[in-house]
């Protein structure tokens, strides 16, 4: 135990003193056991009876009691009035000087988003909560997953409790490149996947390895805040280019080569409109990415759950100048714990995002890798995926019809064939109301997002996302109901 014996007095009452500030500060909480008298004496460098000395002084004051066969433990019931002798001694002279944070710290707090950034839910969830990200978590095999988790914990060998590589796991790597080659249309080899904690990782490489101080970043207008700021944190200008009803407006691309390193996108559902970009669009922003010598980071979020028409093949299958960071993540099909997602790289920046991820957290869990690997090599990853998207139909189903049963011609729909979240827009509503619809939305136990925050100049409309996934058919026709009130 490590103690600080400051202040006069003899030795045995400075360690008297220093064990109550653990105590009263918490440090040693009630009932914990103290250390023996032999041992803290040995650790102090004093004899044992000095130690014994301490702990009756303790016993005295009423901050421990002797238990038979457990030695001595901090009592219940500490006084409070105690409180006031425990005060650690001021140290005299000059003021500390206050700690000096980096230009990166400095950023991440000093930004207009600083106090939202957090995934956790916030408070006690609302009944009706149509929070936009969330799957459900009903819907996910379980008690598979957890067969599967033991499974390979039963199987570990001492091997399997050392690090691992930081790109990730060989045998998951080659699952999600055969799934991505055949789900998604990726042109990629299991060597240019590379495991991370999930997308926001994926961003933080991005923003480290390619993006300086004064760099500047093209992003969809509105876009994936976090996003803005992973890049604000290393330095970077973001520019927007607007988005309409089929994703980024490539027309307005900056002309010129090597002002913008990267644009970040989401193509195939643009977050949170719902846009899809066409193949014309697609094929014009890899031309700008070529000329411009910048590189495109392709966000593919949610492209599991399309509803209607073909499947959009991604964004880096058409690449062929090696202009396309793909990233997915397994939060929205699996659950979000689990914190795994990847990254596919162009071969010429590969070593330099594997060694960046080395420095940032040595390699994800490889328990957890393995797991997976196992849930999509037996097929359940697939059969999952399939399941959901039918379930997500469905309530996808539920949510329109309401919207059209209680709130018809006054709301616009946005995103709706694809993803796991529609964006509202209310007719002639101004943006200035959605506070108020918000806290009336809430009172009434729904909980709604609004989407202003995902532009850097907010538009004069109010507009909501509603995220469907997490609710069944029955709570989304009530919520949907409810927030009709709140809106009128």
């Amino acid at each position: 135990m490590l103690l600080r014996l400051e202040g006069e007095g003899p030795l045995y009452v400075r360690i008297s003193r220093a064990l109550r500030v653990e105590i009263l500060s918490g440090r040693l909480a009630r009932g914990a056991r103290l250390p023996s008298t032999r041992a803290l004496a040995g650790e102090l460098g004093v004899s044992r009876n000095i130690v014994l000395l301490a702990y009756e002084q303790l016993l005295a004051e009423g901050y421990a009691t002797a238990r038979r066969g457990s030695g001595t433990v901090v009592a219940l019931g500490v006084p409070d009035e105690r409180a006031s002798n425990a005060r650690v001694p001021e140290r005299r002279g000059r003021r500390s000087r206050p700690v000096r944070l980096s230009a990166y710290a400095r950023r991440i707090l000093g930004g207009p988003s600083a106090s939202a950034v957090g995934w956790a839910p916030a408070g006690a969830r609302l009944p009706y909560d149509f929070r936009y990200g969330r799957p459900s978590f009903g819907d996910f095999p379980f008690t598979t997953w957890t067969r599967l988790l033991a499974r390979r914990a039963r199987r570990a060998t001492i091997r399997d409790l050392d690090y691992g590589r930081p790109e990730g796991l060989a045998a998951l790597r080659e699952r999600i490149a055969d799934y991505l080659r055949r789900a998604r249309g990726v042109r990629c080899e299991p060597e240019q996947v590379v495991i991370v904690d999930g997308t926001q990782q994926a961003l933080d490489l991005a923003a480290r390895v390619l993006v300086g101080p004064g760099d500047r970043v093209l992003l969809e207008e509105p876009h994936y805040r976090p996003a803005r700021i992973a890049f604000a944190a290393a330095g970077a200008r973001t520019d927007v280019i607007p988005v309409d009803e089929h994703g980024m407006r490539v027309d307005r691309l900056p002309a010129g080569t090597g002002r913008h390193r990267l644009a970040f996108v989401t193509p195939s559902h643009q977050f949170p409109t719902g846009a899809v970009m066409p193949l014309a669009r697609r094929i014009e922003l890899l031309a700008w990415a070529d000329r411009a010598g910048a590189l495109v980071f392709e966000d593919d979020y949610d492209s599991e759950f399309r509803y209607g028409g073909a499947p959009v093949q991604a964004l880096q299958g058409l690449d062929r100048a090696g202009r396309v960071i793909y990233t997915g993540t397994f939060s929205k099909v699996m659950f979000p714990a689990l914190r795994l997602g990847y990254m596919v790289l162009p071969g010429s920046i590969r070593v330099a995002f594997v060694t960046a991820k080395a420095f940032a957290d040595t390699g994800s869990p490889t328990l957890y890798q393995s797991a997976l690997a196992d849930f999509m090599e037996e097929g359940h990853f697939e059969r999952h995926l399939r399941r959901s998207r039918a379930r997500n139909a469905a309530r996808r189903e539920s949510l329109l019809d309401a919207i059209g049963r209680h709130l018809g011609e006054s709301v616009e729909i946005s995103g709706a064939n694809a993803g796991l979240h529609v964006l509202l827009w209310l007719r002639g509503v101004p943006a200035g109301r959605v506070d108020a619809i918000r806290r009336k939305a809430a009172g009434l136990g729904v909980g709604v997002y609004p989407v202003a925050p995902f532009y850097l100049k907010p538009p004069r409309r109010a507009g909501l996302i509603l995220g469907y996934a997490s609710l069944t058919e029955e709570e989304i026709r009530a919520g949907v109901e409810r927030l009709a009130g709140a809106i009128e």
